[in-house]
């Protein structure tokens, strides 16, 4: 089986673990785990970066630390994994589900349209003219690498005071080249932004995640509450309720080796985006989606599209054909203004998110997918 998206060990990964083993330094203390925040930093531009557990662990600090509270509203794509979604419901807010762009992101012309139009500024903040709640942020969330179009998005936000979480998870190592933005990382343009280290993202620590920010003063907080929210570590005192999301000195020692690897990474996969791209453009009614013109992508997963009448089979179909020679695949996720938890919740004009979940397939992408890889997922392509 060829699989969907696996990890690649071909660093210092073995080198800096025996190091933690040797030493002793195998828990949330220890050298790695300052040495991964830094590397994060010069990597990104990032002024101040926090590891944490996971992903959605550096989601919910990071939407604590920005102001968000019980009761509030949070804006957020309806076609993105579920975490960043869930982690608004952690805080006892809700989630407003936007719309997708051709590029998976949430659509930011719909949005600032939803801002101005559904929404009422007074008292330094905007509130919901539906709901009369306060919409304190929004999570951009950098869909499959894609860099979401920030430039357009910000100024409003910034006019209107709401908070710019970026979900970045997906996304490390994509960078801005036109406009204001030109060569600034996502993650690195809102309030904060989080990176994940799962699995099966472009580098990966087993489970892990990052906050950054250019806020000394968020910086501080988000530390402050991943770390149980100590104010006298010797003495146990606690004057807030905080969480034990520090990432262990083993899982940043990995994450130090990877880090060192991810701009062959980057090229690795962005050589592989082209051949897939170069080869199924020749195939009838299947088309590799373009990323944005205005970033330059990490090419972390790489979508299918579908056209079912001219290609003779739907989605559904071609997934199982691809199973059924050996090749891993998968579909968008659900769109999660359908999910169970959150069909009572407001979503804005979801159109094109319908479109891109009906026609789209994951295809493989590893690090260490092969050029005979992609040939072969493309041969069965050609003859599904």
């Amino acid at each position: 089986m060829i699989p969907l998206s696996v990890p690649s060990i071909r660093g210092n990964e073995w080198v800096y673990i025996k190091d933690c083993l040797d030493t002793g330094w195998v828990s949330s203390a220890g050298a790695y785990v300052e040495r991964f925040e830094q590397d994060i930093c010069r990597v990104t531009g990032a002024d101040y970066a926090v590891a944490c557990v996971n992903g959605s662990a550096a989601l919910q600090v990071a939407l604590q630390v920005v102001g968000v509270q019980a009761d509030d509203e949070v804006m957020v794509p309806t076609l993105t994994f579920i975490a960043p979604v869930n982690t608004i419901r952690y805080l006892n807010a809700n989630p407003i589900f936007m719309d997708a762009d051709a590029f998976y992101n949430i659509d930011v012309e719909k949005t600032i349209q939803f801002i101005q139009n559904e929404t009422v500024f007074r008292e330094g903040f905007s509130y919901n003219k539906t709901s009369g709640k306060r919409i304190s942020a929004i999570i951009p969330v950098h869909i499959y690498g894609n860099a979401v179009d920030l430039e357009s998005l910000v100024p409003i936000c910034q006019e209107r005071n709401i908070k710019i979480v970026e979900d970045a998870t997906e996304s490390l190592g994509t960078y801005y080249t036109q406009g204001n933005l030109n060569g600034q990382y996502t993650g690195t343009i809102g309030d904060v932004g989080c990176y994940s280290f799962n699995g099966n993202k472009i580098i990966t620590t087993g489970g892990g995640g990052m906050i950054v920010t250019s806020n000394e003063a968020v910086a501080q907080k988000a530390r402050y509450l991943t770390t149980q929210a100590k104010d006298d570590p010797v003495r146990y005192i606690h004057h807030e309720v905080g969480y034990n999301f520090r990432l262990t000195n083993i899982q940043a020692a990995m994450g130090v080796a990877q880090l060192e690897k991810l701009a062959e990474y980057i090229e690795i996969k962005t050589r592989n985006y082209k051949r897939y791209q170069q080869e199924i453009e020749h195939i009838r009614g299947l088309h590799i989606a373009e990323t944005p013109n205005y970033a330059c992508s990490n090419y972390w997963f790489y979508c299918l599209q579908i056209d079912k009448d001219i290609y003779g089979k739907d989605r559904e179909q071609l997934m199982a054909f691809l199973a059924a020679k050996g090749v891993q695949a998968r579909p968008v996720w659900y769109l999660n203004h359908r999910q169970k938890p959150y069909r009572h919740c407001q979503s804005y004009q979801i159109e094109t998110a319908w479109a891109l979940w009906e026609k789209t397939l994951n295809l493989p992408c590893s690090v260490d997918l092969t050029p005979n890889d992609v040939a072969y997922v493309v041969s069965v392509l050609k003859h599904a």
